[in-house]
């Protein structure tokens, strides 16, 4: 039998590799095989969505008007009950030494929402528009993703008119309608605070998701002292601390709201007063013109996520500037370039017993033609620069009584070099900003309390405003020409004459008084004796545009065309770009038979003001004496739609009428009657 076949080494040998390079290539198909399964491994990891990261917490800002901090329950205060304060004060940090640079609404508030002085962010008078260089709070906190809102208490604060630039971040900014139906100041001046809140709750409710900065603005405690019932009657005595408890009650609502969505404990939510009120102290009855506590010194209460640190109490000074920081370093963003406040948490996590320096400013006093004044309150010290300088010691005299003012004083020169390092390190002079509003805004202005920049004409330019008076001898006739505007507010006309005659008395020359009892008789018809107030107005302020204006109107209504004439040719010589002047120019020319020039003077006024309705029906109404009724149509007919003027509607009637439109005269005709009865 055959034996099996002997193999060959040659073979063995191959085979030998065959069998080699088969456990190699197994090996590597298990290679791969677990090599795909990490990788679907892997993959089916990342496809896992991640977890997002948690929002940051939503941030409320909320600022009372006109709050003294001495006024406040958690403040020491036992005449009044505030439980919305105290529950914040319990549950957050409560700021003992708490200052605003400012005592005027729209300087105190550009601070807040900038983390910076006047003197930085140059809006220190109403009206003049915050910087697009300037970030605000808002803007910061949008950049992250943030739904922003603000819901404001008063017009003084409208980004349209009175306050420009403050609205820049929010997506929504609650301003005041641009043509309020009422007369009343309530929806025309300002908003209880319940309906503030309810505006805020409203949105909230439209944009529950996300983080939210919301900013609400509380004007109550604002003078006049109207506060609600059952506050006008517990607090009757005392109207002011009515209106603080009415505003107390507005923001424990909120708070409730915040508490049934369940976003409170989770949130980031300031209280501050953005300035106090005089009260009668110093002389001063409201605010704005000196810089004393009454005035300065606010509530600060800072309640933090998950309420972390409740209870503390700050004794450290502080001021309004440290919010901004505070807030984006509580939330771990990054700050801006530049800063005049640093942030609050080294205060209440670290136990720093550091005060920082205070600055204070106000150039309110140059609306009567006064000195403006700065201050500064460090080491238990306070040193007000002024024509007549104060200096005061606030370990022994809080109510900064017993000034200790001494040139050679090494305080008072260390104080001064501050102020003056200041100064010189600010891009804005110590001038009050430029700002330019309307003649309605003024009258709101005027409503509110306050002077505007036409009130106080030239009576600024000087070299210095340490040659101007010092508002301390002025302070009585400050209060009576505020008494006197509230007073004309409120229908009184009577108690506002006798305000603004006590002024008189006390400076025959104040170019403020005179123009505003000019201005009550001119409404109560009586224009002899307004003309005999303008043209001593006049005569003291021969320069002054406002003046010229008001005097040249009355000299108008006693039938005296020609001296109306003659002072607005004479004030627009030297400033022609004034659109008032030109109206009312162009008006006497045409009532004086002068068709052509008033034509000139109107089609001027309607450059300077193209979207001004009034300056258009004057322009109309000359054209149609012309018999232009082609160009009477061509200005008027794209009114049609937007106005509720029924002279714009019986000029185009007229205007229809001399084409022959017939069916278009008698729409304008009918709804010029319409129109009429309204207003009746």
């Amino acid at each position: 039998m055959r034996g099996a076949p002997i193999k060959s080494k040659r073979w063995r040998s191959r085979q030998v590799v065959e069998n080699a390079g088969c456990d190699t290539l197994d090996a590597m198909r298990i290679f791969f095989v677990l090599l795909g399964c990490y990788l679907a491994a892997a993959a089916s990891v990342a496809c896992e969505p991640v977890p997002d990261k948690p929002p940051r917490p939503s941030v409320f800002l909320i600022t009372i008007d006109t709050l003294r901090a001495d006024h406040v329950h958690c403040y020491g205060y036992d005449r009044i009950r505030t439980p919305a304060l105290d529950q914040l004060a319990k549950e957050g940090v409560r700021f003992a030494q708490a200052f605003t640079p400012s005592p005027i609404t729209i300087s105190s508030h550009a601070s807040i929402l900038t983390g910076l002085l006047p003197s930085s962010h140059g809006v220190s008078d109403f009206g003049a528009p915050l910087a697009a260089t300037h970030p605000t709070l808002a803007e910061l906190l949008m950049k992250r993703g943030y739904r922003t809102a603000a819901f404001i208490g008063a017009v003084i604060l409208d980004s349209k008119s009175l306050a420009p630039g403050l609205d820049r971040g929010f997506e929504f900014y609650d301003n005041f309608p641009t043509h309020s139906t009422t007369k009343s100041r309530w929806g025309r001046l300002e908003r209880r605070g319940m309906e503030v809140e309810q505006h805020a709750e409203s949105w909230l409710n439209a944009h529950p998701d996300g983080s939210h900065f919301v900013w609400i603005h509380f004007y109550d405690p604002h003078d006049p002292y109207e506060p609600l019932p059952p506050y006008s009657a517990i607090y009757k005595d005392r109207l002011y601390d009515g209106e603080i408890a009415y505003a107390d009650a507005a923001l424990g609502h909120f708070i409730a709201y915040l508490k049934k969505q369940g976003w409170y404990d989770g949130a980031l939510i300031v209280v501050v007063g953005d300035h106090g009120e005089g009260l009668g102290e110093h002389n001063e009855d409201t605010h704005g013109i000196f810089l004393y506590d009454s005035t300065t010194h606010v509530p600060l209460l800072v309640k933090l996520p998950n309420n972390h640190e409740a209870g503390q109490k700050v004794e450290s000074q502080v001021r309004t500037t440290d919010i901004l920081p505070t807030i984006l370093d509580v939330l771990g963003l990054p700050m801006p370039e530049k800063l005049d406040g640093t942030s609050l948490t080294p205060l209440f996590r670290d136990g720093e017993a550091t005060s920082r320096i205070v600055f204070g400013q106000t150039d309110y006093p140059q609306r009567f033609g006064w000195a403006p004044l700065r201050s500064a309150r460090t080491g238990g010290l306070k040193f007000i620069e002024a024509p007549k300088p104060e200096l005061y010691d606030l370990r022994s005299d809080a109510g900064e009584l017993h000034n200790e003012y001494e040139p050679w004083n090494p305080d008072v020169q260390k104080l001064r070099r501050m102020l003056a390092d200041l100064r010189s390190a600010s891009p804005i002079s110590g001038t009050a900003s430029p700002s330019a509003v309307s003649a309605d805004t003024v009258d709101e202005l005027h409503a509110l309390g306050y002077l505007g920049a036409a009130d106080a004409g030239s009576s600024t330019d000087v070299p210095e405003p340490s040659l101007l008076p010092d508002p301390k001898d002025k302070i009585e006739e400050q209060n009576l020409l505020h008494i006197a505007m509230m007073a004309t507010e409120n229908n009184e006309p009577a108690k506002a004459r006798a305000a603004l005659e006590r002024v008189l008395v006390l400076d025959e020359t104040s170019r403020t008084a005179l123009t505003q009892l000019g201005q009550l008789e001119i409404v109560s018809g009586n224009y002899s004796k307004a003309l005999e107030h303008l043209r001593r107005a006049h005569e003291l302020r021969p320069d002054d545009a406002a003046v010229a204006l008001d005097y040249a109107r009355t000299l108008e209504l006693n039938d005296d065309p020609a001296g109306a004439r003659a002072v607005l040719e004479a004030s627009l010589k030297r400033d022609p770009h004034q659109f008032a002047a030109q109206l009312l120019l162009g008006q006497v020319y045409f009532g004086s038979g002068d068709a052509n020039a008033a034509l000139d003077q109107l089609e001027d006024a309607a450059l300077l003001q193209p979207e001004n309705v009034g300056a258009k029906i004057s322009l109309a109404t000359v054209l149609l004496s012309q018999k232009k009724f082609a160009d009477v149509v061509d200005l008027l007919e794209p009114l049609i739609k937007s106005s509720d003027t029924a002279d714009v509607f019986a000029l185009l009637a007229q205007a229809y009428a001399g084409l022959g439109r017939r069916e278009a005269a008698q729409r304008c005709e009918s709804r010029a009657r319409v129109l009429r009865k309204r207003k009746e």
